[in-house]
Formats: structure tokens, sequence, C-alpha cells
């Protein structure tokens, strides 16, 4: 079981190292807006439990265990972000919500939302707005 936390830094590792091939310290310290302390404090926990491949003074790298959590938590932002964006909300507030909620969201909630999704998403204003959102 994983904290909302520890979910929090899987998810910010999961972009930085899609992006980049691997995350610093100072990388996540930014993503999450929090000091290279405590990303190092969680560095290390994370690596305990099997989740990230740390290196003191190097990068870090999600094992399989801990790029599963991470693919998991960002499909449910981009979900939840994307009913938030067809019920109107700006992006800004989409993203902000999304974060909050994706940890406490029941799996039998994001199927329904899945489905409303899908099936909005055949409605022309609506896969332009989305597009719109999605950059």
């Amino acid at each position: 079981m994983t904290t909302y936390r520890e979910e929090d830094y899987l998810e910010a590792i999961l972009h930085v190292v899609n992006r980049k091939g691997y995350a610093k310290v100072t990388d996540i310290s930014k993503h999450l807006g929090c000091s290279a302390a405590t990303v190092t404090e969680m560095f290390i926990r994370l690596s305990d439990r099997g989740m990230v491949n740390y290196e003191k003074y190097g990068g870090v790298t999600l094992t399989e265990k801990g790029r599963n959590i991470g693919t998991e938590i960002d499909a449910r932002h981009q979900l939840i972000r994307d009913f938030l964006l067809v019920l109107g909300v700006t992006n800004e507030v989409a993203e902000i919500d999304a974060c909050m909620i994706e940890h406490r969201v029941h799996q039998e909630t994001l199927d329904h939302l899945q489905s409303f999704i899908v099936s909005f998403k055949d409605d022309p204003k609506i896969r332009k707005k989305l597009a719109n959102e999605h950059g």
C-alpha cells in the first residue's frame, strides 16, 4: 500500500523520467514545490520500498513496481481532469482538483467516468475542448 504522498512522487518521477530518462532531486523539487532535503528523504524511502532505483548525488529511475503505480496514478489524474474539463471547469482548477481526487476515488467510479468520457469524446465540441486543454 502506498501513501498519497508516495503516489505524488511516483507520478512526478514518471513525468520527468519519461521526458529525460531519469530524474534528479532538483527536478522533483521544482515539480512538486518542495525542498531538496524532502525529496531526498522520499527517494530513500521509495528506494527502500523497491519503487525506485536511487543513487546518492545521482538520479532516480522507477522500478517496474514504481512505474506501474506511477502510471496508474497518472491515468487516474488524466481521466478525472478530462471529466472536469467536460463539466466546464478551467484547466487550472481541473489540474488542482484531479491531483486531490486521484488518490481517493473508487475504481467503480473511475470505470463509470471512463465510460462517460468515452461517450462524450464523440461530440465534436467536447473533442475540441479536450484537445485545446491538452495543448
